[in-house]
């Protein structure tokens, strides 16, 4: 695929009305659904170049603001380069968004981002994939548990507190999961400890789930995002060639 419409729509939840970036094929017809969850910083220019990739590769592709009760994207202003080391003041203020993001109110909006691209002419009858990205992979897999027969694949990266002591941890969802599963986990993640992958692991597993978690040697937590200071290319070359693998069999 080399022509992709894209544009800024608007989704209107139990909460009010939120802004998104939907990318798909521009051949008129309806293509399989992708939801691309956002990592922490937000819909930025970042996040609607991956969603057009994966238009270019024949999927629709819906990208929430998921932090729409505080604005329209950019909730907060980023640098056109975001160094985590030099940036301090970027998580004060994104910190208190995440927070916000309550599972309950997280999976109450998911039901409709799903009810959206049901209804969407731009989106091929059936199930559709989910993918996150940092705190966007929680949500991947919770939509998963939360909406098993809505989603048929859920893929995420470099996704932080997957699987904590806390009741409502994403891995406590596995039992109700039947999508297949994919998670590409960042190297030496202190958000993600060995207890934590292995806990994930072993949920998945005893739950029956089709899944495939690996952790990218060398790759540190926010791999896949070209616009900060955490990118590694060839983890993020790694977490596509995954991602459109799982597509492909899922579609």
């Amino acid at each position: 695929m080399s022509s992709v419409q894209a544009g800024t729509v608007e989704i209107r939840t139990a909460d009010g009305t939120a802004d998104a970036y939907l990318s798909h094929p521009g051949d008129g017809r309806p293509h399989p659904a992708v939801l691309l969850y956002m990592d922490a910083f937000g819909l930025r220019p970042q996040l609607r170049a991956m969603a057009d990739r994966l238009a270019e590769a024949g999927y629709t592709v819906l990208v929430p603001n998921l932090f729409y009760r505080h604005g329209t994207a950019p909730v907060v202003e980023l640098p056109e380069f975001i160094d985590h080391e030099g940036r301090p003041e970027i998580f004060e203020k994104v910190g208190p968004l995440i927070r916000s993001l309550t599972p309950d109110l997280a999976m109450r909006d998911a039901a409709a981002w799903l009810e959206w691209l049901a209804a969407s002419p731009a989106v091929a009858a059936g199930p559709v994939a989910v993918t996150g990205y940092c705190m966007g992979a929680r949500l991947s897999l919770l939509t998963a548990g939360t909406y098993p027969e809505r989603v048929a694949a859920a893929a995420g990266f470099h996704g932080g507190r997957l699987a904590t002591d806390t009741p409502d941890s994403p891995h406590r969802v596995a039992d109700r999961i039947t999508a297949e599963v994919y998670f590409g986990h960042a190297d030496g993640d202190p958000s993600l400890p060995p207890e934590q992958i292995e806990r994930l692991e072993k949920a998945l597993t005893d739950a029956g789930v089709r899944h495939r978690c690996e952790v990218y040697p060398g790759a540190r937590h926010g791999f896949t995002q070209a616009d900060t200071s955490a990118y590694h290319k060839e983890g993020d070359e790694r977490h596509w060639a995954a991602l459109l693998d799982l597509l492909e069999r899922t579609f």
